[in-house]
């Protein structure tokens, strides 16, 4: 990795450009080709040690070319050189999202958003409009409930969730698929399930379950691989997914993400992406986790596996599976059973030989191997399926394997972490936001030894990144900042404080270490010469003001590459 300590061709030019004036008049003036872009008059925080803090910062060609004060920046700006006074503002690394499902954000975009909603009421209600709208038989999606967050249980109700009856009443002819919020389940209507052939001699996958009411009727509520029985068939066409990401680039874009982590694209959607790239297309940096059988995968490998396509725009580095479900839809796969729901202990969601497979494959091929991991069991099975892939690997390590999420640990397996060089890929916002119910799920004593461990784990030596999750979560960078360095959940009270983050660290897990999460550390992730100028600018000083100010900081520049992509109105 280069630092901003180090000498460099441009800071030699720098040097010469404020010396040779005061020289004789016969000495010839030094030339600095101007830069493409330049930014001053603020606080640029570099997180680089030999230069932690700068006023300005000069990009030429996509690079950054200079960091200093103002004065020594000043030689840069020719006739073309936009220039932007950052007027005290602050400027980071650009913000890298950890883990989000890029997509997903866009098509989110074009569904009904119930991430808001307060009730099963407001729900129907929201889709009887939809359906007053739509053609009869039109598919009606939804996503982001979650009956947690409802102000009181729907009624009737089976274990706090609803009975699709009233779902089905404003919905005769329209099938209705609603996700829940985590992703790891859905809600369908009667005419969905008349579709898909639900009766009551309906067996759920492996790894799934269907809920019943007591008479055998299925209520709606698919958890996990069950969802596939019920869920709109087909891969959206090229058009709706060019639409899907040009949606998610625009949502991203506007919340300062200059690069993101795609948890899991088909490889068709992969090759789309690819092509975009090459057209030029893809507004921000993209890396993939590939998400497909492991023959398809092994397949397809030569064709897509890529590295800084498209002015390094795309790259495709691992492969991803989920082991288990989600806590908030009780799939998360726990080594004792769920407080709440002590029949079960959650679901195995993908064979153990499965992801042993994809391991070799990872091995072979050098990618990541990516894990979908939230409940201890889930996460203690991942680490030993990594144990034994990696045992006859010089240095384990040094392959940067990753658990996504991380969410719940048993105390002996966190040590593990650091020794197997394994990434937690963690989700600061999923703290905050399912705190109030994650004790009803586990117990206090379980959520305090467990739960959002991210102190320990940095304590312990291993590399913590952030993410939203998104369209789990919002994308935006701010509340999940909030959320590392207060835990303070929507409530005002909070999650365990002792597990928070530093303000440093929260933004180095954005930042920083999300970039060597990936192998990207030499390009981004700190400002220094000859990295990309990939740069976010906050209306506050999130590193300085008071906590409660955080949540009111904006982003005024979105810039990619030195071009700046998204600017404050």
């Amino acid at each position: 990795m280069r630092h901003a300590s180090r000498l460099h061709p441009f800071h030699l030019l720098l040097t010469l450009a404020v010396i040779l004036p005061g020289l004789t008049a016969c000495t010839p003036a030094a030339k600095v080709e101007p830069a493409d872009l330049v930014l001053r008059g603020g606080k640029i925080v570099t997180l680089e040690e030999g230069q932690p803090q700068v006023a300005a910062l000069a990009a030429r060609g996509g690079e950054i070319v200079a960091l200093g004060s103002d004065g020594e920046i000043e030689p840069l700006i020719g006739e073309a050189t936009r220039v932007v006074d950052l007027d005290g503002a602050l400027a980071v690394p650009g913000l890298i999202e950890g883990h989000g499902h890029f997509l997903g954000i866009g098509l989110a975009r074009m569904q009904l958003n119930l991430m808001a909603t307060e009730s099963w009421e407001e729900i129907v209600s929201m889709v009887e409009e939809a359906v007053a709208k739509a053609k009869p038989g039109a598919w009606i999606e939804g996503r982001g409930w979650h009956q947690e967050k409802w102000t009181s249980p729907p009624q009737p109700n089976l274990d706090g969730l609803p009975i699709h009856h009233s779902l089905s009443a404003v919905s005769p002819d329209n099938p209705v698929v609603l996700r829940h919020a985590s992703g790891h389940a859905l809600f369908a209507n009667a005419r969905a399930m008349e579709l898909a052939g639900i009766s009551p001699a309906t067996l759920a996958p492996e790894g799934g379950e269907i809920v019943r009411s007591g008479g055998g009727e299925a209520i709606g509520y698919f958890r996990e691989t069950a969802m596939d029985l019920v869920a709109r068939q087909g891969e959206p066409n090229e058009a709706e997914l060019r639409r899907m990401v040009e949606l998610a680039s625009e949502e991203c874009l506007s919340k300062g993400i200059t690069s993101f982590q795609d948890a899991g694209s088909s490889i068709e959607t992969i090759h789309l992406l690819q092509q975009m790239a090459t057209e030029g297309k893809l507004p921000l940096r993209l890396w993939i986790m590939i998400l497909d059988s492991n023959p398809n995968i092994a397949a397809a490998l030569p064709a897509i596996k890529v590295t800084g396509a498209g002015d390094e725009r795309l790259s495709v580095g691992g492969i991803k599976h989920w082991i288990d479900g989600a806590l908030g839809a009780h799939g998360a796969w726990l080594l004792a059973p769920y407080s709440d729901l002590p029949t079960s202990t959650g679901l195995n969601t993908t064979p153990i030989e499965t992801i042993e497979e994809s391991a070799r494959i990872a091995v072979e091929h050098g990618l990541q191997l990516c894990v979908h991991a939230i409940g201890d069991r889930a996460n203690r099975e991942t680490l030993d399926i990594f144990e034994r892939s990696l045992a006859a690997q010089p240095d384990p390590a040094a392959l940067r394997w990753r658990i996504e999420h991380a969410q719940h640990l048993d105390p002996a397996d966190i040590p593990r972490f650091a020794a197997l060089g394994v990434i937690a890929s963690m989700q600061a916002v999923h703290c905050t936001s399912d705190g109030p119910w994650v004790p009803e799920r586990l117990g206090d004593e379980r959520s305090a030894a467990g739960a959002y461990l991210w102190r320990t784990l940095i304590d312990s030596g291993a590399v913590v990144t952030n993410g939203t999750d998104a369209p789990v979560e919002d994308v935006d960078p701010i509340p999940n900042f909030y959320s590392a360095v207060t835990r303070r959940m929507s409530n005002g009270e909070f999650f365990y404080p002792d597990q928070r983050m530093t303000r440093q660290e929260a933004l180095r897990a954005y930042t920083a270490n999300n970039a060597y999460a990936v192998f990207e550390e030499d390009r981004k992730g700190t400002l220094a010469l000859g990295k990309l100028a990939d740069v976010t600018v906050l209306s506050r000083d999130i590193l300085t003001i008071p906590e409660e100010e955080i949540l009111d900081t904006t982003v005024l520049y979105t810039i990619v590459g030195g071009e700046i992509a998204y600017a404050a109105q």
